[in-house]
């Protein structure tokens, strides 16, 4: 069972590589825009509860694909990859709007871990940069397991954008400041108790970007002390221009209403 198992999931070489910008990584883009068209169009008609039942389901599917994946990845690979524990903007937001369906505390803060979980998974999509630099088939575990986990979460995200827009408060973008620093925080704690070198083993990790610049525009010894600002700032910047999108769509959907009733009168 094992012998089929990894030749099933193991990363699969030579021939066609999943490259940014092809074909396949287009296809992958454009499925989510489907999912996304299909759900909507599906839901058009339904009440609030079935939306709201529907978003649930694909965090629900996406957080119950991120735990699959560590009973999977030794199959797959012969062990557990380190990277994938919830250090990172994309994982660790879905573990926690998974959470803040189930927990009062965390509820408060949903829409502020729906804002960084959809930037940064949305990021990902369009640059996925982790699966392309293993240069496997489009086909291969790693690539369908991780660029279907990012498009659920980009999904998920753009429902409760659509569906629950009046809940994002421009007043309260204090809690989104607060998450993405807690988020710097523990990616920072991941990257300090994991990287390292011992025994002849070295481990350099880069959660949340914390550590080092991903273009490399910043030289790598000064980068440690300007990427945990460098983050907060532009992920927060990108959040308060999703609250002003928010906001404008808003007002327009009220005019619209407002005309609507005045002709009516």
């Amino acid at each position: 069972m094992y012998s089929f198992l990894h030749n099933l999931l193991s990363d699969k070489k030579g021939g066609e590589i999943f490259t940014l910008f092809g074909g396949w990584h287009f296809f992958y883009v454009v499925l989510t825009l489907f999912a996304v068209a299909g759900l909507c169009y599906l839901l058009k008609n339904k009440g609030n509860c079935a939306k709201q039942k529907a978003t649930k389901s694909v965090i629900s599917m996406a957080f119950g694909l991120y735990i699959a994946d560590f009973f999977l990845m030794p199959l797959a690979y012969g062990e557990i990859d380190i990277e994938k524990l919830p250090f990172h903007a994309c994982t660790a937001m879905c573990v926690a709007c998974f959470l803040s369906h189930y927990n009062g505390f965390l509820e408060k803060y949903r829409t502020s871990f729906v804002l960084l979980g959809f930037i940064s998974n949305l990021v990902y999509l369009i640059y996925p940069a982790g699966v392309m630099w293993h240069a496997v088939h489009p086909l291969s575990y790693r690539v369908i397991q991780t660029l279907l986990f990012h498009s659920l979460m980009t999904i998920y995200g753009f429902l409760v954008l659509i569906y629950e827009h009046g809940q994002f408060d421009l007043k309260k973008s204090y809690r989104d400041l607060a998450v993405i620093v807690c988020m710097t925080l523990w990616a920072m704690l991941g990257n300090a108790i994991y990287n390292g070198t011992s025994e002849g083993y070295s481990h350099f990790f880069n959660w949340f970007f914390v550590v080092r610049d991903p273009f490399y525009a910043i030289p790598v010894t000064v980068a440690p002390f300007i990427m945990p600002f460098l983050n907060v700032a532009v992920f927060f910047a990108a959040e308060i221009a999703v609250h002003l999108i928010l906001r404008e769509i808003r007002r327009k959907k009220a005019q619209k209403a407002c005309c609507h009733f005045k002709e009516q009168k």
